[in-house]
């Protein structure tokens, strides 16, 4: 990939929306979260492709972005499943049994945390504090909080979403 002016010089169609971004933005350094923010929320993760074009394009080591990418939570190196769930594990969810949560998460789904189900549907977050202390403890699906949660209600919501589609057929 070749950038000149603030063009992208992609060759691969996959990179269309990398030509559009990098249009919208100065090839600067203080520009790379905002950058890293829309990769992530177009592409459900931040390839490694991604992140070379971008070192070139910000005129910055491959390395540093990297190091963002992994400091942040925000942001994945693996595709995230069509329903990404995230188990807080901070101190007032934990102390109320978030654990348990986490781990018949695991057991229902055969994934840990980071990883994503075969069939692309589900992934596995841990969190440290969504910030919802007093409905412990909380998971999110997709950034939907469930308080106040406990297994039988994880069952339930993963029962609803394990049958979506499977009721059209």
């Amino acid at each position: 990939m070749e950038i000149k002016n603030n063009e992208c010089k992609c060759n691969d169609k996959k990179d269309d929306f990398l030509k559009e971004l990098f249009l919208e933005y100065k090839p600067e350094k203080d520009n790379l979260i905002q950058l890293l923010n829309e990769i992530q929320e177009h592409y459900g993760y931040v390839p490694m492709w991604a992140q070379e074009e971008l070192s070139e394009f910000l005129s910055i080591p491959k390395a540093e972005i990297y190091g963002v990418v992994t400091f942040y939570s925000r942001f994945s190196l693996k595709p995230k499943g069509k329903y990404s769930i995230s188990v807080c594990l901070g101190t007032a969810c934990f102390v109320k049994g978030s654990q348990k949560i986490m781990d018949r998460l695991q057991e229902r789904l055969k994934i840990g945390p980071g990883e994503t189900t075969e069939d692309g549907k589900f992934s596995i977050e841990e969190t440290r504090c969504v910030g919802a202390c007093g409905l412990a403890p909380v998971f999110t699906i997709n950034g939907e909080v469930y308080g106040k949660a406990t297994v039988q209600k994880l069952d339930q919501v993963l029962d609803e979403l394990m049958n979506l589609g499977t009721e059209e057929k």
